[in-house]
């Protein structure tokens, strides 16, 4: 008998075994299975404090990782056990390829928006993910599985010196992706532990994130190759190749990327500092490895490539020392008593919360305008990142209101005409 003849006897088995009676004990034992596993996450998600972008909980219990591991554990020792009992496990033959298939596409679903939460491929990879997941999950239940990789390893083709079939790239395909998105998922994990911790600058931590990731992607990529029966030694000339490619057409992009590393690693931009590039001002709320997002006090968001905040002229006005000097104009009329004036006014300045004590503000002459006198005040602040609007408003609004209390006048433009009349009898030129 051939093996696809014994392919189909077993498939019209297992259809029987599905419709005997006995067969209801396996699918309560299977309902029991699914309802232990809801009922232990569900209480270790109230046990345990997670986030809401938890790959082992997700958002709704059943969608995150632990769920299907939990429910495939018990489907395999139930499995295991019916037989023992004199119970059919037909049941389980098909729910356990169901469970796997929910496994990898639980976790390759969760560990995507949990490292890539802004990628706009995340969709696509779901898709397809899910449907090969369960296509092939109906295919090993009905059968067809078995027949088709032996059918595709009899189709082969040379890669250099190396023999490779369908099947091995298929396995390969499928090796990469497991062992990619687990490189991912520890990427994540560690780079969510360094961000969230605070003994050490926060800059750092990210250059730290960042080579974390690069080097387990890095290593995914070559086990992968390695599985699939590639040479590794072949990559010295793809490597070769690759920088021919770098040096000509990807020269900008490699840029851009060591210059990330370098800001990171010189720390002479670091997240939260106000800086201005190229007529644009804001705090920095992130550092990639290739760009610099800038983010203004009215909420718009630049996007700055790291080569040039390395080649052009930044200014960074919490490099050193977050506080920043502000100044204000005023004037008063001429004739004002200016000794008095002048520390009435630096006092009142001085207590307006945001205005620091340390440097203390001052109030100085600085030019006897047409209208009158004028004064310069002059205070700092340490949060430059919410704004120097306000606490300038704040400043004016505190000046105008002491000097109304004094009934000092603030002058305002004045002109004085001169009307010459002509003596009698002589008519105006």
């Amino acid at each position: 008998m051939s093996n696809r003849a014994i392919e189909l006897e077993e498939l019209r088995e297992l259809g029987l075994a599905l419709l005997s009676p006995n067969s209801l004990v396996g699918l309560a034992l299977l309902l029991a299975c699914l309802g232990l596993s809801w009922v232990v996450v569900s209480l270790l998600q109230r046990r345990i404090h997670h986030q809401q972008q938890s790959v082992f909980f997700g958002q709704r219990i059943v969608d995150g990782v632990l769920f299907p591991i939990l429910a495939l554990l018990l489907a395999l020792l139930a499995k295991a056990v019916l037989p023992m009992l004199g119970i059919s496990h037909a049941v389980f033959k098909v729910a356990v390829p169901v469970l796997v298939s929910l496994l990898i596409i639980r976790l390759t679903v969760q560990v995507l928006r949990t490292a890539l939460p802004k990628s706009a491929l995340i969709e696509l990879i779901e898709q397809t993910v899910s449907w090969a997941a369960w296509v092939g999950s109906i295919l090993w239940v009905i059968g067809v599985l078995p027949w088709l990789r032996d059918e595709l390893n009899d189709i082969t083709f040379k890669l250099g010196a190396t023999k490779i079939s369908v099947t091995n790239l298929i396995e390969a395909s499928m090796t990469a992706l497991i062992v990619i998105v687990l490189a991912l998922w520890l990427a994540s994990v560690i780079e969510s532990r360094l961000l969230r911790g605070t003994g050490v600058d926060l800059s750092l931590r990210k250059i730290a994130a960042n080579v974390t990731r690069a080097v387990l992607l890095l290593a995914a990529i070559l086990f992968s190759l390695s599985a699939a029966g590639m040479d590794l030694t072949a990559l010295g000339v793809m490597g070769g190749a690759v920088g021919v490619g770098i040096g000509l057409g990807l020269q900008k992009l490699a840029s851009n990327y060591v210059s990330g590393f370098v800001i990171l690693a010189e720390r002479s931009l670091r997240i939260g500092d106000m800086v201005k590039v190229d007529n644009f001002e804001g705090r920095i709320t992130d550092i990639k490895t290739r760009f610099t997002v800038i983010r203004a006090l009215n909420g718009r968001e630049s996007i700055v490539p790291n080569e040039l905040l390395m080649t052009q002229r930044v200014e960074n006005s919490s490099l050193a020392d977050p506080t920043v000097s502000i100044s204000t104009v005023v004037q008063v009329a001429y004739g004002t008593d200016l000794d008095t004036l002048l520390p009435v006014l630096t006092n009142a300045v001085r207590h307006i919360p945001r205005v620091l004590k340390s440097p203390e503000p001052s109030v100085l002459l600085t030019q006897f305008a047409a209208d009158g006198l004028e004064l310069t005040v002059s205070f700092w602040i340490a949060d430059p990142e919410n704004g120097q609007a306000g606490v300038r408003s704040e400043v004016n609004l505190c000046l105008l209101r002491k000097l109304t209390e004094l009934g000092i006048e603030i002058p305002f433009p004045q002109r004085v005409m001169h009307h010459q009349v002509s003596p009698a009898g002589v008519p105006d030129a």
